[in-house]
């Protein structure tokens, strides 16, 4: 960039020296002069058409047509890097007699500005470089020579950025510029605007030593910016060979559709708690040469919550990756689950879950990898104390590592995950330990009647873009375990004694010193069929279906009485529960005790059938020996069968009638 400044001072040195001799050149000539000129500085073609007319005293100047100046030869358009309708430039005579260089106006009619960087890094506004011809040095004519400028304008311009690496093409139209240099080695002042993807964009600044500034050194500089509602301010200093900046930051980002509109994208408003009124941010900064940025002492507000801490954004990647550490105080997310918790309003008596859209695309701004900590959270769903994680955001795929996180009296581990690729997804492998069953239950569910400590390990995977489509078609599994504690409004005991339904309601109990089971999830629903309970009067199982997307249920618990517990010990009367989260019903499973009743009386006249069989063959089969026994002498020894028997005695019958015939022949002769 310091050569853009040269060739810029030395052009309107050349301005200044053609004026001079404009009354002598015919005007084709001057023109001439200053194309060639400047393509011997360059290496870039201009080219000024129509006439060049002249002005005189008391202001010396020049007035031309459409102008046009080559794009780098490696551009992969035909447009030129700059064109306009016309320039006009006006000096102070009396100052130039006396060895003076003040310019009075510079103006551009209708001026279309192209800047752009190679898919190589190479950018077209480095001139004489990058293999291009071009002469510019130190002992270039109007190089390191002083001169002031009243007043610089562009009025009505446009200015297209493309940058092939990054696929990015920007266009600001109705651009409008002033540039004030009074003093060459003293302070300078700017203003701009411009319309971005419907956006009004404004930047003001001022600085100090412009001739430091020229050569890219380090000098004061205040700078704000303003797109649609949001708006940023820097004091500090700042230069530009290398990149650099260093000072105080001051922005507030709460329009971000605005913001996203300047790189060309778009960004949806971010949930309630993350910046959805308001998102501010003061901090010290610090610019390198490679565009990284790097805040110090940062303080963010994201709606009613505060974040401080450290954070360096890098540039250089597919995306900006953003790295750090953050710590806030109290922290009202419940904006992220669409609300309040447990359902439209209304825990276990809601008719559905949060319905609302929930949009993650700014997730995919950027990478990042940062440290936070807070007092305490609260999601709506659930509360959680002192949480520490770490956030990592990859390509729009966010991993919340949960390294402590204090939940009802107990602690939640594991990790979390929420992938924006291609719609939204959720999941995790959570593990809750010793926790406080009634509290988590009344926010989650609005449920109050489970007493007990738990411990539970999670699995899960949720699509959708509400919590609704997500809790809709949820799957996963996992285990449950429950300590010592009580189910109220429910006394299982009472009902198994009396086979009396009404054992449910207020002043009902069931105390337990232990539950526990497996489960699995899918599409929405999840099932169990292990469950185990133990209790001082009763022991039960369960399985059965809880419909975490629909709300309802359908499970069945199967209770059985201590032997000696009144006139029914022993006695299993299953315990069936149905209907909806908000209103289950509870009824004995009668028909279940005589559908197992008559299958056992089943069982038991197959068995008795199989054993009259068994013994009706044994009496044959004595029959048949007794009459073998009697008839023919077949006798088994011990270990063999009356087959056998009765095969050996006719063999061996056989044996004596052949020796008796042989016997009679051989004795007839």
């Amino acid at each position: 960039m310091r050569w853009l400044f040269r060739i810029l001072g030395a052009l309107l040195l050349l301005v200044v020296i053609a004026v001079g001799v404009v009354l002598m050149i015919p005007t084709e000539r001057v023109a001439q002069m200053a194309a060639d000129q400047f393509q011997r500085l360059t290496g870039r073609e201009l080219r000024i058409e129509g006439d060049v007319s002249p002005r005189f005293w008391p202001v010396l100047g020049v007035k031309t047509g459409p102008v046009t100046i080559a794009n780098a030869a490696w551009s992969e358009g035909e447009e030129p890097m700059f064109a306009a309708d016309g320039l006009t430039i006006g000096i102070n005579a009396a100052a130039l007699m006396g060895g003076e260089v003040k310019i009075l106006d510079v103006s551009a009619d209708r001026p279309r500005l192209l800047l752009e960087r190679a898919r190589d890094g190479r950018e077209n506004w480095v001139f004489g470089g990058g293999g291009e011809a071009g002469e510019i040095g130190a002992g270039t004519p109007g190089v390191g020579r002083s001169w002031t400028l009243e007043r610089g304008l562009i009025e009505g311009g446009t200015l297209r950025f493309i940058d092939h690496a990054a696929g990015r093409d920007i266009t600001f139209d109705g651009v409008d510029a002033e540039l004030k240099i009074p003093d060459f080695a003293g302070a300078f002042s700017f203003a701009a605007s411009g319309i971005v993807s419907g956006q009004r964009v404004s930047v003001t600044g001022e600085g100090g030593v412009f001739s430091a500034f020229t050569e890219g050194r380090v000098v004061p500089v205040t700078l704000k910016a303003v797109v649609g509602g949001a708006s940023a301010e820097f004091r500090g200093r700042a230069g530009w060979q290398p990149m650099a900046a260093e000072g105080a930051l001051t922005a507030d980002l709460s329009d971000l559709a605005a913001l996203a509109a300047l790189t060309g994208s778009a960004v949806s408003a971010p949930p309630e708690g993350f910046g959805a009124r308001k998102l501010a941010l003061n901090s010290q900064m610090v610019l390198d040469d490679k565009g990284a940025l790097y805040l110090r002492g940062a303080k963010i507000e994201a709606d009613g919550n505060v974040f401080s801490g450290d954070l360096d954004l890098v540039q250089g990647g597919p995306r900006p990756k953003l790295s750090g550490n953050l710590r806030g105080g109290a922290l009202d997310l419940k904006g992220v689950s669409g609300g309040e918790g447990g359902g439209q309003g209304g825990g276990m008596k809601a008719e559905g879950w949060p319905g609302g859209h929930i949009d993650v695309s700014a997730l995919g701004t950027l990478d990042a990898e940062v440290s936070i900590g807070a007092a305490s959270v609260d999601l709506g769903a659930v509360k959680f104390g002192e949480t520490r994680l770490i956030l990592t955001i990859e390509r729009a795929r966010a991993v919340f590592d949960i390294r402590q996180m204090a939940a009802y009296g107990g602690s939640v581990t594991g990790e979390f995950v929420v992938n924006g690729r291609g719609g939204l997804s959720v999941g995790g492998n959570l593990t809750l330990a010793a926790i406080d069953a009634q509290p988590l239950l009344l926010d989650l569910a609005g449920w109050d009647r489970l007493i007990t400590k738990a411990n539970l390990s999670l699995k899960f995977l949720g699509v959708g873009n509400s919590v609704d489509e997500i809790m809709q078609g949820l799957s996963g599994e996992g285990s449950l375990s429950l300590g010592k504690g009580e189910i109220r409004g429910l006394d299982i005991a009472g009902m198994l004694r009396t086979l009396d339904t009404s054992y449910v309601g207020e002043g009902q109990k069931t105390i337990f010193d232990g539950v526990a089971g497996s489960f699995t999830i899918k599409d929405g629903d999840l099932a169990n069929s292990d469950l185990k309970l133990v209790a001082p009067y009763l022991t039960a199982t369960g399985a059965g279906r809880i419909g975490l997307g629909a709300r309802d249920l359908d499970y069945r618990i199967r209770p059985t009485a201590f032997p000696g517990e009144g006139s029914t010990g022993g006695v299993m009367v299953p315990l069936r529960i149905t209907g909806s989260w908000a209103d289950p019903t509870y009824r004995l499973d009668l028909e279940s005790i005589a559908r197992e009743k008559m299958e056992a009386e089943a069982k038991a006249a197959g068995e008795r059938a199989r054993q009259e069989a068994k013994e009706a063959e044994a009496r044959a089969k004595a029959e048949l020996e007794a009459r073998l026994r009697d008839e023919l002498g077949v006798i088994p020894t011990e270990g063999e069968s009356v087959e056998d028997a009765a095969r050996r005695r006719a063999r061996e019958a056989l044996e004596a009638e052949t020796g008796r015939l042989l016997g009679d022949i051989l004795g007839r002769e």
